[in-house]
């Protein structure tokens, strides 16, 4: 049973984001109105606990505060993060909102 507030949608949209003085790529493998897991297995430690992504939408691009959540470890390699929204604007919900409406 899924306690979640809010619903995963899942997702494929690449994105960048900026920590620890290094510039990393990932994907967005799910995503929902208060946060989203970003593959990515370009990271180092330490991680800073806030940072931007980087979302392409429509013609623009979203600048989205976030907060780490959890990093998520495989044996030899980070395989993602999971951050939730510091931040919420109205471009977002839009771009969640139109996610949903493709399902």
């Amino acid at each position: 049973m899924d306690n979640r507030e809010f619903e995963r949608i899942p997702t494929n949209i690449e994105v960048t984001f900026h920590c620890n003085n290094m510039n990393y790529t990932g994907t967005i493998l799910n995503i929902s109105e208060n946060g989203m897991f970003i593959s990515t297995n370009d990271m180092c430690s330490p991680f800073d606990s806030q940072f931007e992504v980087v979302i392409p939408f429509k013609e623009d691009v979203l600048n989205i505060p976030v907060n780490l959540n959890r990093i998520l470890l495989s044996p030899d390699s980070r395989d993602g993060i999971g951050v939730e929204l510091s931040d919420l604007s109205t471009d977002y919900v839009d771009m969640v909102k139109s996610l949903k409406d493709k399902e």
